[in-house]
């Protein structure tokens, strides 16, 4: 084992994909020369040259419209989109014809391309640069939406999501890539659409997406030496949902809080919650509680304020407890 941090977990991945299969390239803006906006793909450019990895003019449209062409032609792009909230300017491309190209031609074309984007507050960068986006993409059948939250995660889910022959949306917390963990020294990957639990516990569940992954875990640090032992569920992967290792979780605790830094309305929360009542709400014995930012654009100065963190998360699991 070696320990790395978040972002090389993402270089070791794409290095090695690239290194395995030729078909794997890299475009995005400043992906190239500058090696990514967070580093991610620095020293790709002078291991496996312009042909592969390639800066492209500011336009994400054009640069999705870009891979997936090259997807239907049997490549494999690996696209970066330098901010989470850029995906915007690319929504016809991603939501009308990546996320449908194969059901539009019957199957005839695979779509193996992979978005790589960074969401999320703790930069002080602003409401235009901060969002956490995911349940958007979520909503649209075609697309598969992966949040990574630890160094051995992100680069076996990677691995994987560029192996995959369906276009999937890959979501990193730029929070996140600091942190350190470890990771094996031969090669893995970890399947998408399969959750993780991080601690197990007895009393209640707590499912939680990306860097509120850790703050679910520090809270039941906490609410361990009061007594409450957590269940953490680190859903690793949005869509395809696990609904089989929450529903087994829930089963056994009866008890359920849901954590992820998107702003808690109409977020992934509420239709995990909204699954797990229309399956199994007589295994409840109180309310679904939802931890999530406010309804509000990310403040520039006042993210300590905005973020969900470890003590909503340990207020939103007392309260189900009185039940």
């Amino acid at each position: 084992m070696k320990e790395v941090r978040y972002i090389k977990a993402i270089a070791d991945a794409l290095r090695e994909e690239m290194a395995r299969d030729e078909t794997v390239f890299i475009i995005g803006e400043d992906v190239a020369f500058p090696g990514g906006s967070f580093s991610a793909t620095r020293g790709l450019l002078e291991e496996f040259g312009e042909r592969r990895v390639k800066d492209t003019p500011i336009s994400e449209a054009a640069i999705v419209g870009l891979a997936l062409g090259a997807a239907t032609q049997g490549l494999r792009p690996v696209v970066e989109i330098m901010f989470m909230d850029f995906l915007t300017l690319a929504m016809d491309q991603i939501v009308n014809q990546v996320a449908k190209t194969r059901y539009i031609f019957g199957g005839q074309y695979q779509l193996p391309m992979v978005i790589r984007t960074p969401c999320g507050g703790g930069l002080n960068a602003g409401p235009q640069h901060s969002q956490c986006l995911e349940s958007w993409f979520a909503h649209v059948p075609g697309l598969k939406v992966v949040m990574p939250a630890t160094p051995y995660d992100v680069k076996g889910l990677l691995k994987s999501a560029i192996r995959d022959d369906n276009p999937v949306l890959f979501v990193e917390n730029k929070s996140l890539y600091g942190i350190q963990g470890k990771i094996p020294e031969e090669e893995y990957l970890l399947p998408i659409g399969k959750a993780d639990v991080k601690r197990p516990g007895k009393d209640v569940t707590v499912v939680a997406t990306s860097r509120m992954v850790h703050q679910s875990l520090a809270a039941a640090g906490i609410l361990s030496q009061e007594g409450i032992e957590a269940e953490v569920i680190d859903l690793m992967t949005i869509t395809p949902l696990d609904k089989e290792t929450i529903f087994k979780s829930v089963e056994k605790t009866s008890k359920l809080v849901i954590a992820h830094e998107a702003v808690k309305a109409f977020g992934i929360g509420a239709e995990i919650a909204a699954t797990v009542c229309e399956e199994m709400i007589d295994c409840l014995d109180g309310p679904i509680l939802r931890v999530g930012a406010p309804y509000t654009p990310v403040p520039f100065n006042l993210e300590k304020f905005y973020l969900p963190n470890a003590e909503d998360v340990i207020k939103a699991v007392k309260q189900v407890m009185e039940y």
